[in-house]
C-alpha cells in the first residue's frame, strides 16, 4: 500500500467520522456537544499529562470518548502493565470506539489493558483509581447539579496526585447568552461559576487551542496529594440549583 494510498483512506475516514459526530450531534443534545470532533492540537493538549508520564504504568480513563480523537492518542502510549478506560453515553460512538480499539495496529497485545464502557461516567461501576482522567463531556449543555456531580466523581476516581484535563469552547456561554432565554442564560452562568470554583481550587493550568474550530480552553486539575475527601462544592453553595 502507498503513502497516498494511505492518506486517503485516512482522510476518508475523518470525513466519515466528521459526519457521523454531525448525526449524533442532532440526535442527542446530552452525550454530544459540539457539530465536530476534536482537532489534533486539541487532542494532544488533553492527552498531555499522560505523555508527562513518559512510559510509566498509569491507569487512564477517558470520559466523552467521541469517535476517538483523544483515544488514537492515548492508545500508543499506554505501556504494558498499565489500563486504559473508555466511557462513552452514546451507543453509537462506544460501537465505534470498540471497533477503533480492536484494529488499531500493535495492540492485540495489550487487548486486556483497554476497555470501553458503554455508560455515563456517574453509573461507571470501577473500584479503580486514575493517574490521569481526560474528560470530552459537553459541560456547557448540563445543569450544575450535572457538572458537580461529574466533576465530584472525576475527583473521587483519581488517585491523590491524579490529573484531570477537560476543555471548553471559548465564548460559546456569551453566543447561547444572547441566543437563548432568560433560565438558558442563567444555568450557562452558574455552571461557568461552578467549574470556575473547582479552578480556584485545584487548577494548575489553562491554554488555549486556536487552532481549533471552535477554539477552544484546556483545564489541568490536579487531585492534592494529601487530598482526603473531596466532595462536590455544591454542597458549600445553597444558591446555585441544578
Amino acid at each position: 500500500m502507498n503513502e497516498n494510498t494511505t492518506h486517503g483512506r485516512a482522510r476518508a475516514q475523518r470525513t466519515s467520522e466528521g459526519w457521523a459526530f454531525l448525526v449524533e450531534s442532532i440526535r442527542n443534545h446530552r452525550t454530544v456537544g459540539s457539530i465536530a470532533p476534536s482537532g489534533k492540537s486539541l487532542a494532544n493538549l488533553l492527552a498531555d499529562p499522560l505523555l508527562e508520564r513518559a512510559g510509566r504504568i498509569s491507569n487512564v480513563l477517558e470520559v466523552g470518548a467521541g469517535t476517538g480523537s483523544v483515544t488514537r492518542i492515548l492508545l500508543p502510549q499506554i505501556p504494558r502493565g498499565s489500563r486504559l478506560d473508555i466511557v462513552e453515553a452514546n451507543a453509537h460512538f462506544a460501537a465505534h470506539l470498540r471497533r477503533l480499539v480492536r484494529g488499531y495496529p500493535n495492540l492485540l497485545e495489550k487487548q486486556e489493558q483497554v476497555r470501553v464502557h458503554n455508560a455515563f461516567v456517574e453509573q461507571l461501576n470501577t473500584d479503580r483509581r486514575y493517574d490521569v482522567i481526560v474528560s470530552g463531556l459537553p459541560f456547557a449543555n448540563f445543569s450544575p447539579r450535572q457538572v458537580d456531580e461529574i466533576m465530584g466523581r472525576y475527583f473521587d476516581l483519581l488517585r491523590p496526585g491524579g490529573t484531570l484535563t477537560y476543555f471548553s469552547y471559548c465564548g460559546s456561554r456569551w453566543v447561547r447568552t444572547f441566543l437563548t432565554s432568560r433560565p438558558e442564560a442563567r444555568r450557562q452562568r452558574e455552571v461557568k461559576d461552578l467549574l470556575q470554583q473547582y479552578h480556584n481550587q485545584y487548577a494548575i493550568g489553562c491554554w488555549t487551542v486556536w487552532g481549533n474550530l471552535p477554539p477552544a480552553n484546556v483545564w489541568q486539575l490536579r487531585r492534592p496529594v494529601d487530598a482526603v475527601n473531596t466532595s462536590s462544592v455544591l454542597t458549600a453553595q445553597p444558591g446555585i440549583s441544578g
